[in-house]
């Protein structure tokens, strides 16, 4: 239900708490809770029942409010509303709860059309046989039951008079009644005729009678006594409750025993309200008194007031709770019917835009996948700010729209810093700012079907393209390697997209130890659910660079950095040819003879620094897989903090992701002995002398020739071809000994 299209506070103050009871005002609590307002607004209302009313329970009850798998939603306030007679002037329909599968008001049963049906004493009176019957069908024999025979008046009605006996088990009641000859008074006490006599339907604990002395809360109690017998008995049948004994009053009402089969009381409580709601719904207008699991209700085989209370049937309607449960939803789904494709050949519906080309589609989902430090969170105030200014993300045109960030990680601050630092390292101009809005919840998120509601009113009416959730770790629900449990998590995600229309973007980590022997849906940690429910997936993976990459994008560093001083300080002569401006030996060189002292030393402190952050770059690929859109080609990115670019380059086309290998080993091959790194600087002297050799037609090679080659200064190579003993220099020149 799209609470939205209601005033929440409007519908509450339609509504008189004295009219509900305590479950239901707790319930208005916890829907005020869950669509974010406050304790003031419950505590207000509340005090419009002063009969009730008592300061500070309200807080109380609200400090003990959590998420959980189906929350009570704002739908219910406007439920409790249209049953106190509330009509809104214009009336889009109606829902119970968020997770609430009823619609078309749940109605099964057309009351101004249902036939009664006929309810008859029995023409063979069999009182010990109804009892035993209804005991056998009720109770295991070892489970105690609970009865009361004595009555007293009042206000000329006949009420028990006490709890009653408690303490004896259903086998040995019907072990009494079996050898009574007929006199039930001898087994369970003389009773009262004009009075009857009650019996509770739950197994009780043999230690007292109240609710919390139940001890298995298998069924509810459905009465109702404002309408003709007969329609109840019709309304009954029709509806199909799991009636495990239907008992006929000995008055005005019949008495449904209906299997819940909770496991605990929340969930009997939980599953009462459900009943309720769809027994009212179809006419059965039911006291909710009788809500508690350890309710007495009208004995079978009794005499009352010159009527019988007599077992009319057994085990009527479907076979259990979830039977029932499936088959109101199925009868009463919002699903769209089947139709034939024949009819929509030649007028297919229009696709959804796309968000981002070849990627994703409006209103679709997507999953970014990667380890930590991949740069994830960047990743994606990239696409927020691709999407707000309409330019491209990864290379992928992106539709230009209004897009929300939620924030879930970083404190207020570092996550408005960062997208100015992003902004600013991308040399895009701030233009559509408007189109960028920040949800921060750092220390405030609530797990994700709690937060969904909330994020859903919050978005609506904003015309949002895109809803960025970052990180989704703090939203969990459940366990991350339960394929059901994170299947109904996902689902959150699809009421975001299906309410509000818009993309929804979230990211999740990979699971530890390495991922290049893996497939890219399998990297994600956690069910492959996560990797299997969105519409795409980009997931990302680190690629191990080697020294000679590194070494190119130092070169690079350096010469953009001599290149950006020369630029800054003077106006850059002709001087220096295209392979010049490529080579850091040539640039450094050429600035030296240019630059008086102080600025060579500005440039060095500059390059240094340049170096260092050429060192700290990292690389990473993108492997997609998409629901709507053909593969394509791995992305290869340069993490270059705080931004990632793509490399149109292709120095990275041919490194391989490190695939799984013991820790150790991965260190091992990092750290290298001094004896190894002095083999190293000795092997690539050679390499790079008998290359130039081979190069120059001459045969000859020069100390400048290998320092450039090299990458580094003429007398870091003389340092070296000294360390290695078997070169010579003569004026220049370089020869093997």
């Amino acid at each position: 239900m799209d609470n939205n299209q209601y005033d929440l506070l409007e519908v509450l103050n339609s509504i008189e708490p004295a009219g509900l009871d305590y479950q239901q005002w707790l319930n208005v609590g916890m829907a005020l809770d869950q669509e974010g307002y406050g304790v003031d607004i419950w505590d207000a209302w509340s005090r419009k029942d002063p009969g009730r009313y008592h300061p500070g329970e309200c807080q109380k009850k609200w400090n003990g409010f959590h998420g959980h798998g189906t929350p009570v939603t704002g739908g219910t306030i406007v439920q409790y509303a249209r049953e106190q007679g509330w009509t809104p002037s214009h009336d889009p329909g109606q829902a119970l709860d968020w997770d609430d599968t009823i619609s078309s008001d749940g109605i099964i049963v057309d009351t101004d059309w249902v036939e009664g049906r006929d309810v008859k004493e029995p023409d063979s009176w069999d009182p010990v046989k109804q009892l035993i019957t209804y005991l056998e069908t009720l109770f295991e024999a070892g489970e105690n039951v609970g009865y009361v025979v004595k009555s007293w008046k009042k206000d000329e009605k006949w009420i028990p008079a006490d709890k009653g006996a408690y303490d004896r088990t259903a086998g040995q009641l019907i072990e009494a009644l079996s050898s009574c000859n007929g006199d039930i008074g001898s087994v369970l006490g003389d009773y009262n005729p004009e009075a009857g006599a009650w019996i509770r339907f739950n197994p009780m604990d043999g230690m007292d009678v109240k609710d919390r002395n139940v001890a298995d809360y298998r069924y509810s109690l459905v009465e109702s006594d404002g309408m003709d017998i007969e329609k109840q008995h019709a309304i009954i049948r029709e509806l199909e409750l799991p009636v495990a004994c239907l008992v006929h009053s000995g008055k005005k009402s019949l008495h449904a025993i209906v299997r819940v089969d909770a496991a605990d009381f929340m969930e009997y409580k939980k599953r009462v309200d459900y009943l309720y709601t769809i027994c009212k719904k179809n006419g059965l207008e039911i006291d909710p008194q009788n809500k508690n699991p350890s309710r007495l209700s009208r004995m079978p085989g009794i005499i009352r007031g010159g009527h019988k209370q007599f077992l009319m049937d057994t085990n009527i309607g479907k076979a259990n709770w979830a039977e029932w449960k499936e088959w109101i939803e199925s009868v009463n789904d919002d699903l769209p019917d089947p139709e034939s494709l024949e009819d929509v050949w030649d007028d297919l519906p229009e696709l959804a835009p796309c968000l981002i080309d070849g990627v994703l589609r409006q209103g679709h989902k997507m999953l970014i996948a990667g380890p930590s430090k991949a740069g994830k969170s960047f990743l994606q105030i990239e696409m927020c700010i691709a999407i707000a200014e309409g330019r491209e993300w990864l290379g992928w045109k992106c539709t230009q729209g209004r897009v929300m960030y939620v924030n879930l990680e970083l404190d207020r601050a570092s996550c408005l810093h960062r997208f100015r630092d992003v902004y600013q390292s991308l040399g895009y101009k701030p233009d559509n700012l408007r189109n960028i809005d920040i949800w921060n919840l750092r220390g405030k998120s609530r797990p994700m079907d709690k937060l969904a509601p909330m994020l859903i009113r919050r978005a609506a009416k904003k015309n949002y393209i895109a809803i960025v959730i970052d990180p989704i770790y703090k939203v969990i629900t459940g366990d991350e390697n339960s394929a059901d449990q994170m299947a109904n998590f996902c689902n959150q995600f699809d009421k975001v997209c299906t309410e509000l229309g818009v993309a929804v973007i979230y990211c999740h980590h990979h699971s530890k130890g390495g991922q290049g022997g893996k497939k890219a849906m399998d990297r994600a940690s956690g069910s492959g659910v996560f990797a299997r429910d969105p519409d795409a997936m980009l997931d990302m993976i680190e690629l191990e660079l080697s020294e000679d990459v590194l070494k190119a994008e130092e070169n690079k560093a350096v010469c953009a950095a001599c290149r950006q001083y020369l630029d800054a300080h003077f106006k850059l002569e002709d001087d220096l040819s295209d392979d010049d401006l490529c080579s850091s030996y040539q640039m450094l060189s050429y600035c030296e003879n240019k630059l008086d002292k102080w600025q060579w030393e500005a440039l060095q402190r500059i390059v240094e620094a340049a170096k260092t952050r050429a060192r700290a770059v990292t690389a990473w690929r993108i492997e997609g897989t998409l629901r709507e859109f053909p593969k394509f080609p791995a992305v290869n990115l340069w993490f270059d903090y705080p931004c990632h670019r793509v490399d149109t380059v292709g120095v990275l086309g041919d490194i391989q992701p490190e695939a799984d290998s013991p820790g150790w080993q991965k260190n091992f091959k990092k750290k290298r002995t001094p004896e190894q790194a002095k083999k190293d600087r000795m092997d690539s002297l050679e390499e790079q002398y008998e290359s130039l050799k081979s190069f120059n037609q001459d045969g000859k090679v020069t100390v400048k020739e290998l320092a450039e080659s090299m990458g580094t200064t003429e007398k870091t190579v003389r340092n070296r071809i000294k360390e290695h003993g078997g070169f010579w220099i003569d004026e220049g020149n370089v020869g093997k000994k």
